[in-house]
């Protein structure tokens, strides 16, 4: 799997601007507006340090698909994403390795609609594997 590519670090956040301005704080730079993810019910703003990028994601409302996260574990790194050239090889290979997916791969609006999945994995936890373009 030499051919996934770290695209950004997730963090879980209850309030996003609040979230960004302490990232600012560190050295962040804005590098995208925040967007509402109505299929996932979450707002996302992508920030970006020395050439590593987070994704700040805050619930749109309680039927999020991170409400009962952001409960359980509040403001914290939740997963990692990675670009791959072939979401679905990489599905499928991954999941024959054990990991499991917990969503259907579906278009993402804050990364200009390429398709993503999230999978867990017993040993990691949360992953998510983005197509590196839009087909």
């Amino acid at each position: 799997m030499d051919h996934l590519k770290i695209h950004h670090i997730g963090y879980l956040v209850k309030h996003i601007d609040k979230a960004a301005a302490e990232f600012g704080r560190l050295g962040y730079n804005t590098v995208s507006e925040t967007v509402l993810d109505d299929y996932r019910k979450i707002h996302i703003r992508f920030m970006e340090k020395d050439g590593y990028r987070v994704e700040l994601v805050s619930p749109a409302d309680s039927s999020s698909v991170v409400s009962g996260l952001i409960k359980k574990y509040k403001n914290s790194p939740y997963h990692i994403c990675y670009e791959t050239p072939d979401l679905d090889a990489s599905l499928a290979s991954l999941t024959a390795k054990g990991f499991t997916a917990i969503d259907a791969p579906a278009p993402a609006p804050a990364l200009q609609n390429r398709r993503v999945v999230f999978l867990m994995s017993p040993f990691l936890g949360m992953i998510e594997l983005m197509e590196d373009q839009l087909p």
